[in-house]
């Protein structure tokens, strides 16, 4: 799924975690995709599911 580099950052940060949302913001890409950019998100502590859960409410899609 595709989310807007904001999106991502404002998790980060909501996290407690300025300095690496700083980093971040110069890293990532402006539309972040949590597939191709998974080793990316994990260096900033990102899990893309805690992700997708917290800013999408699709905690609950398993693809049935």
């Amino acid at each position: 799924m595709q989310l807007d580099k904001d999106q991502v950052i404002g998790f980060i940060r909501d996290h407690g975690d300025a300095d690496k949302a700083e980093g971040a913001k110069h890293e990532l890409p402006e539309k972040v995709d949590t597939d191709r950019h998974g080793d990316l998100l994990a260096k900033y502590g990102v899990d893309p599911q805690d992700l997708l859960g917290k800013l999408g409410g699709l905690g609950g899609l398993t693809g049935h």
